[in-house]
């Protein structure tokens, strides 16, 4: 059996046996107050933000969050597109959706992945390690490179099947089931290896900017 169709089926195993269990839960669910990614800062250091147009109602109604942000942020001729979405609950059915499905949906051909570790700042200043998604797509001669992770009760999960497992936990043990998506988009300029690092390296600094304000919008 191909490897990606037993990925597939052993995730929608997961997400079969997650919906179950996260469903049999009998204790209302209690997600801490949060500031709407509405608020996010349109300035980090010299990166200068920009809104995208809004999803379209149907795009809305298929995303299922209950609150997201599309911004574009430009610095010095480089830009960053940010996507977050969040879920106040899973109970209902509404479930994050993965890059893994909906960049292909989009056109956009997936030409290498591996995790990345990146050592950020904390909202207090102390430094960790969080473990990312690195893609680099292509649509046509377009490149990009992809970082996106998930983020809920103080926890990056890059794994889609560590993020169920944990989806199951935390909703047995705490009786919560939100969750967020962060994607940050980078244009890489051309197909040398050269613009690659360059595109990684923008993307690593602006994710560094990013992370110590998340605590604000992602509850932990």
């Amino acid at each position: 059996m191909p490897k990606v169709l037993i990925r597939a089926v052993a995730l929608f195993v997961i997400f079969v046996a997650a919906s179950g269990m996260i469903a049999r839960a009998q204790r209302a669910e209690h997600a801490p107050p949060r500031q709407p990614f509405a608020a996010v800062p349109m300035t980090f250091d010299t990166w200068r933000g920009r809104d995208d147009p809004p999803l379209t109602d149907k795009e809305r109604e298929i995303l299922g969050a209950d609150d997201y942000i599309l911004r574009s942020y430009y610095a010095s001729g480089k830009s960053a597109g940010l996507y977050m979405g969040y879920w106040a609950t899973q109970k209902r059915g509404d479930t994050v959706h993965s890059p893994l499905n909906c960049l292909p949906g989009s056109g956009w051909e997936p030409l290498s992945r591996r995790p990345l570790r990146i050592t950020v700042p904390g909202a207090t200043a102390a430094t960790s390690e969080i473990e990312v998604n690195r893609y680099v797509i292509q649509k046509g001669l377009d490149r990009q490179l992809v970082l996106y992770w998930y983020q809920s009760h103080g926890r990056v999960v890059a794994s889609e099947y560590w993020g169920k497992f944990y989806l199951v936990a935390d909703a047995i043990r705490t009786s919560r089931s939100d969750t967020a998506i962060v994607r940050v988009v980078i244009p890489i300029t051309d197909a040398s290896a050269a613009a690659e690092e360059t595109a990684e390296r923008d993307a690593i600094g602006f994710v560094r900017l990013l992370f110590p304000t998340l605590d604000n919008y992602i509850p932990a």
